[in-house]
């Protein structure tokens, strides 16, 4: 799963992702105090949907964000997403009426970060990490890292600014990622037992959760919510049915928030009928 590719750009997946991450971006933001917001692997920051076909495959933001532009009565997170989206084309100088470029999490927390906010996007990848470059540009409060993203936590944690967004979303291309994951989550924590770990994962019938959840479970390191999103009956093979979020220390009550937010979304994103959204604590809250 190479999301390094355009034709994966604004699927399912980065509605679900997008839609949570700018909450969490949100949530932190009720607090005076800046944050740091670290997105371990970036990417380019800006994909270009003319090229999504490229390559003979079929683009997937037609059921993904292209689903929502004409939709009506969406739920405010999910409104807010779409116009940022939007914003973000006209910014690029595309028609009014034209979706052609989709931001990625670097581009959606630059949109939101406030002056004091600061933020770090790690690509390994050169031509990546390239673009990622020239998309940031004249940001003063963001810098790109060509570091390998794993090793991030390690680097920039604890921040000056005492809290911490992390955002872990790699290809889940090496064997052994879901545990590469763990791994880095811990040793952030470690360093920051207070940050807020957002982890992305897809639901495939290739990708075994159980390297990742059974150590957060086990291990107890932080309050953690799982929150999954189907949009197809389970996918044999690699085919990816769903994806999901694992959040440690999530902010105060952001599942009851998100609920309904995403029991609408989901069955807009459906592609069998079988949309589901699931919601399970990992690791309870402390009473």
């Amino acid at each position: 799963m190479n999301y390094r590719h355009s034709f994966h750009a604004g699927n399912f997946a980065d509605v679900f992702k997008h839609v949570l991450l700018r909450e969490l971006i949100c949530a932190m933001q009720r607090k005076p105090k800046p944050f740091l917001f670290l997105d371990t692997h970036a990417g380019r920051g800006r994909y270009d949907l003319s090229r999504a076909a490229e390559g003979g495959r079929s683009p997937e933001w037609p059921d993904g964000i292209g689903r929502l532009l004409a939709a009506s009565g969406l739920p405010a997170p999910v409104a807010d997403y779409v116009e940022a989206v939007r914003e973000y084309n006209r910014a690029c100088g595309a028609g009014a009426d034209t979706l052609r470029y989709y931001p990625g999490s670097p581009v959606l927390a630059l949109q939101l970060a406030r002056p004091a906010d600061r933020c770090a996007f790690c690509e390994l990848q050169p031509e990546e990490a390239d673009a990622l470059e020239r998309e940031c540009a004249g940001h003063r409060k963001a810098r790109v890292h060509r570091i390998d993203g794993y090793g991030a936590p390690r680097a920039m944690l604890p921040p000056l600014e005492k809290r911490a967004l992390v955002l872990i979303d790699p290809p889940f291309e090496a064997a052994d990622e879901m545990r590469q994951v763990a791994a880095a989550v811990e040793e952030g924590l470690r360093r920051s037992p207070a940050a807020v770990f957002a982890i992305w994962y897809p639901l495939t019938g290739r990708a075994a959760t159980a390297p990742l959840f059974l150590p957060l479970r086990e291990r107890r390191l932080a309050p953690t919510l799982v929150i999954e999103l189907r949009v197809q009956a389970e996918a044999a093979g690699a085919g990816m049915g769903g994806c999901g979020l694992a959040i440690l220390n999530p902010p105060w009550q952001f599942d009851t928030a998100l609920r309904p937010v995403l029991a609408q979304l989901a069955p807009l994103l459906a592609l069998d009928g079988e949309a589901d959204v699931r919601f399970e604590w990992l690791v309870p809250e402390a009473p």
